[in-house]
C-alpha cells in the first residue's frame, strides 16, 4: 500500500469528498524540505512493507516517518537525510521498523496529474492515482530549490504507548455512565484492520445509553465513533464525510502524527484534552 499523497483537498466536504493527503504530515513535510521542495509537493506514503523505485536521471530524494533501512543500489544510505542519486540508480526503503508509513520525497515532486486540485490518492473514494504496483512509471518534477544543507534533521520515533488527547463528541451524552468512566480509564489495542480511513481500537465494549443510530451527521478528522459493538474508531483523513455512528470525542488535531504511525497492536490511551482544540492541518514540522 504505497501510495502518492501532498496536503490533500481541503473545503470539499459539502461535496461528499474526503480530505486525504499525507497521514503524519509532519514526516510528509520535512520530506519535502530535505530536498528543496514546497510542502505540498506529492511524496509516496508507504505502509509498513516499504517500496523499491528506480530513477532514469539524477535527483536528491530523503526518507522519513517510521524508521525503516534506506539502501542505494544494496548499500546503507541515511534516513531522514537528503541523498544524491544518479541516473539509474535503485531505491529501496525497507520495511517500517518504528511505526507505520514512511515519506520518500524526491526533487521536484511526483508529478502526477492533479484530481480536484490534489495529487492524493483517496482510499475511500478512489480519486486521485492509484497505488503503486510493479512496473508503475511516476513522472517527476523540476526541482525548485537545493536540497538541505545539514547533518541531521531530528523526528521523533513512534512510542510504543501513545496518548490521544480527546475533547468531548457532539454525542458523548450516548454513553452509559459505566461507558463513559471507562472511555478514559482503560487502555486499547490498536487492530490489525486499521487504514487510512480510521483507526480501530479494541478495548472493553463501552455500553451505550441510547440505544440504535443517528441519521446521519457531518464527520470530522478524529472524530471517535462508537460502534454498535460497543468498540471504537478515530477517523483520519480519509474518512467519510457523514456518519451515522454517535461521535463521542474528537482526537486533536495535534494527535495526527501519533495515529498515523500506530501499528497494530499499539496501546493507546485516552485522556481529556487540556486545552483548546487544535486541528489537524497545524503540525510541527
Amino acid at each position: 500500500m504505497s501510495t502518492v499523497q501532498d496536503l490533500g483537498r481541503p473545503g470539499l466536504a459539502h461535496l461528499a469528498v474526503p480530505h486525504a493527503g499525507a497521514l503524519d504530515r509532519a514526516a510528509h513535510v520535512l520530506a519535502n524540505r530535505l530536498v528543496g521542495n514546497p510542502p505540498h509537493a506529492a511524496t509516496l506514503e508507504t505502509t509498513i512493507d516499504g517500496v523499491a523505485l528506480r530513477f532514469d536521471s539524477a535527483v536528491a530524494i530523503a526518507v522519513t516517518g517510521a524508521r525503516a533501512r534506506v539502501l542505494v543500489n544494496g548499500e546503507p544510505r541515511a534516513w531522514g537525510l537528503p541523498v544524491l542519486l544518479r541516473p539509474g540508480d535503485t531505491v529501496d526503503v525497507g520495511p517500517a521498523t518504528r511505526g507505520v508509513r514512511s515519506y520518500l520525497a524526491v526533487a521536484g515532486g511526483f508529478d502526477v496529474d492533479p484530481v480536484l486540485g490534489s495529487r492524493s490518492h483517496d482510499v475511500l473514494s478512489g480519486l486521485g492515482p492509484p497505488p503503486l504496483a510493479a512496473g508503475t512509471c511516476l513522472p517527476v518534477g523540476e526541482p525548485q530549490g537545493a536540497p538541505a544543507a545539514l547533518d541531521m534533521a531530528p523526528y521523533p520515533a513512534p512510542a510504543q504507548v501513545e496518548t490521544l488527547a480527546v475533547h468531548p463528541g457532539p454525542r458523548a451524552d450516548w454513553l452509559s455512565d459505566e461507558g463513559a468512566a471507562l472511555l478514559f480509564s482503560q487502555p486499547y489495542g490498536v487492530r490489525p484492520l486499521s487504514n487510512r480511513v480510521g483507526l480501530r481500537l479494541e478495548g472493553r465494549p463501552l455500553g451505550r445509553r441510547t440505544p440504535g443510530e443517528l441519521p446521519s451527521e457531518g464527520l470530522v478528522w478524529g472524530s471517535i465513533q462508537l460502534l454498535p459493538d460497543g468498540q471504537l474508531v478515530v477517523l483520519l483523513a480519509d474518512h467519510p464525510t457523514t456518519g451515522g455512528y454517535p461521535v463521542v470525542g474528537v482526537v486533536d488535531g495535534s494527535c495526527a502524527a501519533a495515529c498515523a504511525q500506530a501499528r497494530p497492536g499499539t496501546e493507546i490511551r485516552l485522556q481529556p484534552a487540556r486545552s483548546r482544540p487544535s486541528p489537524p492541518d497545524r503540525w510541527r514540522a
